[in-house]
């Protein structure tokens, strides 16, 4: 069962976490648009907000240093809070240093469009989304933040008389009361409304007088929250106090009752992965499937090897048949049938027979080894997707994950004793045969940057989104060939956590144009004069550059 937020909900989590967060110290922001994933990390704690409907219990768990691949985000939370009768979460950031905006952080729990915005300065323009949106509102990195339109329901920051609330639930017939009570009243959902609504025609008078007591109690006389975990027909349910005719499990704590609803609906929570180790696992993923595909493609183009011993028979029974030099020869067979059979010019007719034979033989063993590799690697893929799911669905723990992880092919390859280390990039070939090399990871992108390039290379990089550097080989002033910089580009937003959105601006500009401010993390570059192309992440063009991979 999905979790439900309703306004009574919403605003006494805030006031929970305003007791947990007033005062923290934050220091960088983790978002992860392909799972609705976000995670804030305070010096003290870490905030983890799982946002996809299915999903949506946060978290308050131990202070985590940032990944490389985190939004740096400072400030000290001034207070956590909630417009009334809304479903949204705003945590007020302040700035530390002076010349600093103030940080509003949104947490949008609308329907299933579940969000976190973060915005800056007095005209609220959008600084970081975790899902882009366009339409009524939107929002979009640099465009002001518009918030939800209000209900406009009765009853928000005063209470109704009870003559109103007789007359609105007086005024609807049993089947659709609940419905009008929810439409018409403020602090309302589907999730208190039955406990507020009176059954039968005309309704109790008593009855509708507990009910707006309840409602009045609970929207409007501030009672101390009893959380709880309510047991209703169509599930468990946090909630802020118990409800009248619904079971409920008591906890000391909303943020406990949610851990509660968690491990009820999804047998527990994962533990926060750095988004470099599910990279890391989503590239494992790639690169076993690769290699399915790779030992099929020999598997079915492996040759006969009864054709092969058959023609190196039928040579060595013919040597006096075969010109030396030839490229191939036609030979008549054992049964008076001609049979042609490729050469070698450069060995006599002797040495062809025996390289048929030694062809012959690495067929034979090609066969016999294939197929059980095939089995494994198909196995590995197995286990690597069922983790990989585990994991965006919050269910696996670190050290699952790097364990299943491999040791770096590189790593692997280097002799023993071996000082030298791997490039810290991956090179491509661009279809105008042009290299780009892309950085292996956050700690590599310094490297690629300032060691690996000149000055009149392109250096390109995907906006607002944490991910590669890349490399486009160009050494000139004029700007690169365009279908080599969209190629480029392509590779750079595959490679950054823009990854699955439909089209990625990626900024781009000559690599001389590109510094380092002293004291920045690593990966974190400023630079001038930039350019933007949009692109649609297209893993089959990838694909076909990897095909010419620079060696």
């Amino acid at each position: 069962m999905p979790l439900l937020w309703d306004p009574l909900l919403v605003r006494h989590l805030a006031r929970e976490l305003d007791g947990a967060l007033r005062g923290a110290r934050l220091r960088a922001l983790r978002l992860d648009g392909s799972t609705r994933d976000a995670a804030l990390l305070f010096r003290e704690a870490t905030l983890h907000w799982p946002l996809h409907p299915a999903q949506g219990a946060p978290r308050v768990l131990p202070p985590a240093e940032p990944a490389s691949g985190d939004l740096p985000l400072t400030g000290r939370v001034h207070r956590v809070g909630s417009p009334a009768d809304e479903r949204i979460v705003v945590l007020e950031v302040l700035p530390i240093r002076r010349g600093r905006s103030a940080l509003d952080i949104r947490v949008e729990l609308l329907g299933n469009q579940w969000n976190l915005v973060v915005t800056e300065g007095t005209d609220a323009r959008i600084r970081h989304v975790l899902v882009r949106r366009r339409g009524r509102r939107d929002l979009v990195v640099g465009s002001a933040y518009a918030p939800p339109a209000s209900s406009g329901r009765e009853g928000c920051l005063e209470p109704l008389s009870l003559e109103r609330w007789q007359e609105i639930l007086t005024g609807a017939s049993a089947p659709v009361r609940r419905r009008e009570l929810v439409r018409t009243v403020a602090w309302t959902s589907s999730v208190n409304a039955d406990a507020l609504t009176p059954p039968g025609d005309p309704p109790d008078v008593e009855a509708l007088r507990a009910g707006y007591l309840l409602w009045r109690g609970m929207a409007h006389e501030d009672a101390p929250a009893r959380p709880v975990l309510l047991q209703t027909r169509s599930g468990p349910q946090p909630y802020p106090w118990p409800l009248p005719g619904i079971p409920a499990d008591r906890h000391a704590t909303l943020l406990e009752a949610l851990d509660a609803w968690t491990s009820a609906v999804q047998g527990g929570a994962g533990a926060l992965l750095a988004p470099e180790l599910v990279a890391a696992l989503e590239a494992g993923v790639d690169h076993a499937s690769r290699r399915v595909s790779r030992l099929r493609a020999e598997l079915a183009g492996a040759p006969d090897p009864a054709s092969l011993r058959a023609s190196g028979d039928l040579l060595l029974a013919r040597l006096s048949s075969v010109r030396p030099g030839s490229p191939e020869v036609v030979l008549e067979d054992f049964e008076g049938r001609p049979v042609r059979v490729e050469l070698d010019p450069r060995l006599a007719p002797h040495e062809n027979a025996d390289a048929l034979y030694e062809r012959a033989a690495r067929a034979e063993r090609t066969r016999e080894r294939l197929p059980g590799l095939v089995v494994e690697a198909e196995a590995r893929v197995a286990r690597l997707e069922d983790l990989l799911d585990r994991v965006r669905r919050g269910e696996a723990e670190e050290k699952e994950v790097r364990r299943a992880l491999p040791r770096p092919a590189q790593d692997r390859a280097a002799p023993k004793g071996s000082s030298g280390s791997p490039l810290p990039y991956r090179s491509y070939r661009s279809s105008g045969g042009m290299e780009i090399r892309v950085g292996r990871g956050a700690r590599h992108n310094d490297e690629l940057t300032f060691r690996h390039s000149a000055p009149q290379d392109v250096w390109l990089h995907a906006r607002h989104a944490s991910g590669a550097h890349v490399i486009l080989r160009w050494g000139r002033t004029e700007s690169p060939p365009a279908r080599d910089l969209h190629e480029a580009a392509v590779l750079a937003a595959l490679n950054s956590r823009a990854r699955t959105s439909g089209t990625v601006p990626v900024d781009w500009t000559l690599r001389k144009y590109v510094r380092k401010p002293r004291g920045s993390p690593p990966g974190r570059v400023v630079m001038e004069r930039a350019q933007t192309v949009f692109v649609t992440p297209d893993p089959e063009l990838a694909e076909r550059l990897a095909e010419r991979e620079a060696e």
